[in-house]
């Protein structure tokens, strides 16, 4: 069996990298729970891949 491995991951760190650059604050424990499942709907994870493979392999 393939074990699964991550390749990319945003974490909390990250995400409050960015609260501070445009709010100038960390988000709370409760706000963190509140964006944490929106955010991965967010991101077109398909279409990154798609671009990148067609970028550095298709096209190269």
């Amino acid at each position: 069996m393939k074990l699964k491995s991550v390749i990319y991951s945003l974490t909390v760190e990250d995400v409050q990298e960015v609260a501070n650059q445009e709010l100038g604050r960390d988000l709370t424990d409760n706000e963190i729970k509140k964006i944490k499942d929106i955010i991965a709907e967010k991101i077109t994870w398909y279409d990154a891949i798609l671009d990148t493979i067609n970028e550095k392999i298709v096209n190269s």
